[in-house]
């Protein structure tokens, strides 16, 4: 139970957004409350064993390239709180159905060497950014506002604004280089032909160059715990297993701040907020789900193209066509029968994950908003067809699906992990189009989930900025960001 009747500031869900913006608060020597309905921390970053015991899975949220990449987690000691990070020999692979892969390095040029005569124009492009990742990523990791470096910004929202399918039919030649752009580009949850899917693609590939796609040592949750036991160093207090179903479970506090989307936000603040303001939040438009599987496995998945077995993520769909046409199926409320698959095999360099000599799988596909089909079998036959004899080595599997998602976390309204969708209409407007998103009109209340900028992604920077945002206006703190 909480220790006091009355805080300075409480924080509604541990998260990382959540705990990013504790942490933010905390650090200005105000007092703090993270309350967390789940038994510990964590969010969408937590691990369990859910095939067999000794197998350690990844809940949710598995590999970690923004996470490396966050300007305010870079500014924080978690490795002496517990965090250590594992950087695989290759950041990411893309098999292709010739035997070879796209492998995406730390190395510009030993990436660009890999994808044949558009080496030139892959290295072009990054080279421009590959240096200036210190200065770009706050800009990009936070709301609309005046960068501080118009001009790196203005260069790289030229390439970003474009729908994928352009940006790619403008730079790539060779398949190798159209779908690794590819696997990183639908990780937006958006059709190809869309403005501003190529974003995501951008932003993944450059934070690859910049610091890699790690994960941490014994399961993502291993950065949320590293972030809880930073903040109560702080002299904050956390309260785990309490769910907060209204405003009146709370103690009384100057800023309450939800890490959660406008549906919860709605439901848990009633009338504290405007009928006008619930209604525009009620419009907020989620995006499709995922389908999820974690597998025990009794070796490596054998991949035919041995430079899988470099990398910790490997995406799965084949060329850029195939996976456009799956990415526009879903969006389009069909199920594709050759999906994309985004697989992590963390064992690989993680002896933690598994018993000696076994390994662990973890694998998910889009699919439609609540959808409710067993994608068992359709993201097996993918895996299976870059890894041949995959299947011979499942001994033990977990499924989750929408709605299974959902139940282990309200936040995953239908299943989408994203937080909402991400296009041109909702990506600097969420929740709601307003001055600062992390605000409304009550003066207590603010929101600091992937439903604001900068969106999904296990990097704290909507907590941090919501934080922001809460010490300027209830704590009349100036010179903050």
């Amino acid at each position: 139970m909480a220790q006091r009747d009355s805080y300075d500031a409480v924080v509604v869900g541990a998260g990382p957004n959540g705990l990013a913006a504790a942490i933010a608060l905390a650090q200005s020597s105000l007092s703090v409350l993270l309350v967390e309905a789940h038994a510990r921390v964590g969010g969408g970053a937590r691990t369990e064993e859910l095939t067999l015991p000794g197998f350690r899975h990844d809940v949710c949220s598995a590999i970690h390239p923004m996470a490396a990449a966050s300007p305010f987690f870079r500014t924080l000691p978690l490795e002496s709180f517990g965090l250590e990070w594992i950087d695989p020999p290759a950041a990411l692979a893309h098999p292709l159905d010739d035997g070879t892969a796209a492998v995406l390095h730390t190395s510009l040029d030993a990436t660009a060497s890999g994808l044949g005569v558009d080496a030139g124009a892959y290295r072009e492009l990054f080279a421009s950014f590959v240096g200036d990742e210190e200065r770009l990523f706050p800009e990009l990791l936070g709301p609309l506002r005046w960068p501080r470096s118009p001009l790196l910004l203005a260069r790289f929202g030229v390439q970003a604004i474009r729908s994928a399918q352009a940006f790619a039919d403008a730079h790539f030649e060779t398949g190798a280089a159209r779908a690794l752009f590819a696997g990183c580009a639908a990780h937006a949850l958006l059709p190809f032909d869309r403005a501003t899917s190529a974003a995501i693609g951008l932003v993944l590939l450059l934070a690859g160059h910049s610091h890699g796609w790690p994960f941490p040592r014994g399961g993502s949750e291993a950065i949320p715990f590293a972030l809880a036991r930073y903040f109560t160093s702080l002299g904050g207090e956390i309260e785990v297993g309490r769910p907060i179903r209204s405003m009146q479970d709370l103690p009384s506090a100057r800023a309450v701040l939800f890490d959660v989307t406008p549906r919860q936000l709605v439901r848990i603040c009633g009338d504290d907020l405007p009928s006008g303001y619930r209604g525009r939040l009620a419009k907020y438009r989620y995006g499709p789900g995922v389908f999820k599987l974690d597998w025990a496995l009794d070796g490596p998945i054998p991949w035919t193209a041995p430079s899988c077995a470099q990398a910790g993520t490997v995406h799965v769909g084949g060329t850029f066509e195939q996976i456009a046409d799956a990415e526009a199926e879903v969006s389009r409320g069909v199920h594709s029968e050759r999906p994309y698959v985004l697989v992590a095999q963390q064992s690989l360099f993680d002896p933690t994950r598994a018993p000696a000599g076994k390994h662990t799988g973890w694998a998910y596909c889009h699919v439609p908003h609540g959808s409710t089909l067993d994608m068992t079998q359709v993201i097996e036959r993918q895996v299976e067809r870059f890894a041949p004899g995959f299947r011979d080595r499942i001994v033990a599997r977990s499924r989750m699906s929408p709605g299974d998602f959902q139940l282990y976390n309200e936040n995953y309204v239908g299943g989408d992990i994203t937080g909402g969708v991400t296009d041109l209409g909702q990506l600097f407007t969420r929740p709601v189009a307003r001055l600062n998103p992390y605000t409304t009109p009550n003066d207590r209340i603010y929101i600091c989930s992937s439903s604001t900028p900068p969106g999904a992604g296990v990097h704290g920077m909507c907590g941090y900025f919501a934080a922001r945002a809460a010490l300027r206006k209830a704590f009349g703190r100036t010179g903050q960001d």
